[in-house]
Parts: structure tokens; C-alpha cells; sequence
């Protein structure tokens, strides 16, 4: 192990490392549109290897199982898409009517607003004209229009990248292998293990907290009357799969909807129901199927997802937690980066 870095002053290690840690954040911002696919599809390889490997050990070629996979994969996850799409396009047909209920709220909220703060309600007006107009300048159609063309591509090079990577899987290992000495191999060898366990049972256990939750989600909004409760039921377990901040955003699609369709006190019910549901995902979905693949604290867990969003947008809040649990693997098998790796844990809940 090399500790040559120890003999250097503290700034100059400080400033060294803040130098190290500004360059590979600018670096994964330019390559996002590059790195993005790759570290999803690399995921997903590892997620599906296990399934390549059954079917090669029933004697079925390795390219074929591979493709089979992709393939099943592909059509599983589209299958699921359509669905969703086809219950979201019962929720564009009444978009008229809700859009007319939300402008007579929005026109009691400031009839309210003014009677309590003695603005004059055409100021309030105004300042919401403003702030419309501002917003449509601020939408520039070239970058959506390019962003939506990123995201294509990446829909396209994911199943491609997916194929190479299960098939030059020998490959990839025997590069590592290479890479390093016999002596520190033993060290990258007990990584990438360590890297394939959190993978696997890390998405896996998220699956299965999506299940419940879109479960959970549904029957909820089902009982108390709100309209659309299958699909804002998904929607709000897949803004679930975000930690922390994507249960706040479901949480005021779920209020909203029912202030705009129902009377007020439903909102009141959406909220309790909500609390519940995330009662029972904090305290034993969480602890027993997903928390117990991957041990970072919350604190990780919020500065992670939201450097995560910044430097790779959504998909970025969606993989930061599994990445840093991956560099927290790093850390925990090289001895002069125990520190961060401890840092990085969840020592002080787990006693």
C-alpha cells in the first residue's frame, strides 16, 4: 500500500484532493450523455448475468442467451411502459377539466391571499403573469429539443452497450486482471464481488419496495375516491425509488390532485394515508429489504442524490445511491481510504 500522499503538508493534501474532486465532477458533467448509458446498462449486465449464466448451463450458445435475455428484458420493460401510457391517456382526456378546477382554486387561493395580506388580487395577478412569462423565455425549445434526443440515443446504445458487456464479460475480468499486480488483484477481485452483491441485491430489494409501495399507493388513493389511483399510485412509488426527495414530490402530486378534484379535507386524508405508507416504508420495507443490501447513512444518502441530480440530472438522483455505495466498497478495501468508507456508513444506527 502506497502512503507516500501522508508525507505531503495537510493543505497541500487538502487542496490536492479538492483539485482531484472538481476535475472528475466536470469531467462526469461533459461526459454525462456518454457515461450515462454505459454505468445503466453495466448496472443492468450485472443484474442479468445471473440469468445469462442459467441459460448457458442449459447448453444454450452464449450469444443466444444473452440475446434472449436482452430481449426479454426489452419487452418486459416496454410492456410496462404501454401500460402506463395507455392509463395516462384517460388522464389527458379529463386535463380540460382539471385544468378548469385548478384555476378556480388557484382563483380562491388568491382571493385568500389578498384578504389576509391587503394586496390588491390584479398585483397578485400580475406577479403570476410575470412569472409565466419569465418562465416560457427561460424555455429554450433547441435545448429541450436536444435533451429529448440525448435521452433517444440512450434508449438506442443502452441494449447495445447491455450485449457487449454480458459478452465481453471474460474480457473486462481479465483486463483488471492484468491491470494489477497478483498481489493488489486479490484487492480489486474482493471489489468488484463485493460490487456485484450490492448491485444485485440492491435492485433487487428496489423492485420489490416498488411493488409494495405502487400497491400500497393505489389501494390508498383508491379507498379514499381519488381518481387515477393506479397510475398516480406508480408514479409516486417510482418518485420513491429517489430517497428522500422523490417521496416530497409524490407527496404534492398526490395533494394536489386530490385539492383540485375533491373537496379540501381530502387532502387532509391524502396526507395521513401518505404518512402511513411512508411509515411502513422507513420502518420495515426499507431496514429489512433495501437498507440491509447497502449501508450509507442519510446524510450520504441526501449529498449524494443531490450531486447526483446536478451532475446527471434524474438519472443521476436514481443511480447515486448505488454508485456511492460502490465507492464506499473502494474505500472499505484500500486501508488509506477506511476513513471515507467509515464516513460513508451507517455505524452509528446499526448499534
Amino acid at each position: 500500500m502506497l502512503n507516500s500522499s501522508n508525507k505531503l503538508p495537510l493543505n497541500a493534501r487538502i487542496s490536492f484532493a479538492i483539485i482531484i474532486l472538481f476535475g472528475i465532477s466536470y469531467f462526469l458533467y461533459v461526459a454525462q450523455d456518454i457515461l450515462i448509458p454505459i454505468v445503466m446498462a453495466t448496472i443492468l449486465a450485472v443484474l442479468l448475468n445471473p440469468i445469462v449464466i442459467f441459460l448457458e448451463s442449459k447448453k444454450i450458445k452464449k450469444f443466444f442467451a444473452i440475446f434472449f435475455t436482452v430481449l426479454i428484458s426489452f419487452i418486459l420493460v416496454t410492456g410496462f411502459l404501454f401500460f402506463l401510457i395507455s392509463q395516462a391517456s384517460s388522464l389527458s382526456d379529463a386535463l380540460p377539466i382539471l385544468k378548469k378546477k385548478f384555476n378556480e382554486s388557484s382563483a380562491e387561493i388568491i382571493t385568500l391571499i389578498a384578504e389576509k395580506t391587503n394586496l390588491k388580487e390584479s398585483k397578485i395577478q400580475a406577479w403570476i403573469l410575470d412569472q409565466q412569462k419569465n418562465q416560457i423565455k427561460d424555455f429554450k425549445i433547441g435545448e429541450k429539443i436536444s435533451s429529448v434526443g440525448n435521452v433517444m440515443v440512450t434508449i438506442f446504445l443502452m441494449p447495445v452497450y447491455l450485449v457487449m458487456i454480458l459478452y465481453y464479460k471474460p474480457l473486462l475480468l481479465e483486463f483488471f486482471r492484468k491491470l494489477f499486480r497478483n498481489k493488489d488483484f486479490i484487492a480489486v477481485e474482493e471489489i468488484l464481488l463485493n460490487t456485484k452483491k450490492i448491485i444485485q441485491s440492491y435492485v433487487v430489494g428496489l423492485f420489490i419496495e416498488f411493488v409494495i409501495i405502487a400497491f400500497l399507493n393505489s389501494l390508498g388513493l383508491f379507498i379514499i375516491g381519488i381518481r387515477y389511483a393506479f397510475l398516480l399510485g406508480v408514479i409516486g412509488a417510482l418518485l420513491n425509488l429517489i430517497p428522500y426527495l422523490g417521496a416530497l414530490i409524490a407527496a404534492t402530486i398526490y395533494m394536489t390532485i386530490a385539492f383540485i378534484t375533491m373537496p379540501p379535507i381530502f387532502v387532509v386524508y391524502v396526507l395521513i394515508m401518505y404518512v402511513v405508507i411512508q411509515l411502513i416504508d422507513n420502518n420495515l420495507i426499507i431496514p429489512r429489504i433495501v437498507a440491509s443490501r447497502v449501508q450509507i447513512n442519510a446524510l450520504a444518502s441526501i449529498i449524494s442524490v443531490t450531486i447526483g441530480g446536478a451532475i446527471w440530472g434524474i438519472p443521476g438522483m436514481f443511480l447515486s445511491i448505488p454508485l456511492i455505495a460502490i465507492v464506499k466498497v473502494i474505500c472499505d478495501n484500500i486501508y488509506s481510504l477506511n476513513a471515507w468508507g467509515f464516513l460513508l456508513g451507517d455505524s452509528i444506527s446499526s448499534k
